[in-house]
């Protein structure tokens, strides 16, 4: 759960550039990007809350420390927000199993099957 004081955002960008030890023409790029979208006030001066810097520290891992050009990051980030989704949907399938927990045919198997395109998702769980 994330608190308002996480997502609230408060840092200008000197300040983060500061915290972060890059210089402010870095987020301005990763901003162009698409890798980062700090909020802005009506002067449009851009403010970037405690999670904004946790991402960015992110992404600063990933080019420096692992060596993945801009492109590469976008297509993390890209995937990490799929693999999440698809991680909230393996969950609302497991509870939706658990729900007709005693309709099972095969006693401590449970299956739940669906279909949103040409592919079918089976999700079946084993108790142990």
């Amino acid at each position: 759960m994330e608190t308002n004081s996480y997502i609230e955002p408060v840092y200008l960008i000197s300040a983060v550039a500061e915290i972060l030890n890059i210089h402010p023409q870095t987020l301005r790029q990763y901003e162009r990007e698409g890798l980062i979208k700090p909020s802005r006030t009506n002067g449009k001066i851009r403010l970037y809350s405690q999670k904004d810097i946790d991402h960015i520290k992110y992404v600063l891992t990933l080019t420096r420390e692992l060596g993945v050009n801009l492109a590469g990051v976008v297509l993390i980030l890209q995937l990490n927000q799929k693999i999440e989704i698809l991680e909230n949907d393996i969950h609302i399938y497991k509870t939706k199993i658990k729900s007709i927990n005693n309709l099972s045919v095969v006693p401590d198997t449970k299956a739940l099957v669906v279909q949103n395109t040409s592919f079918d998702m089976v999700i079946i769980e084993k108790n142990k």
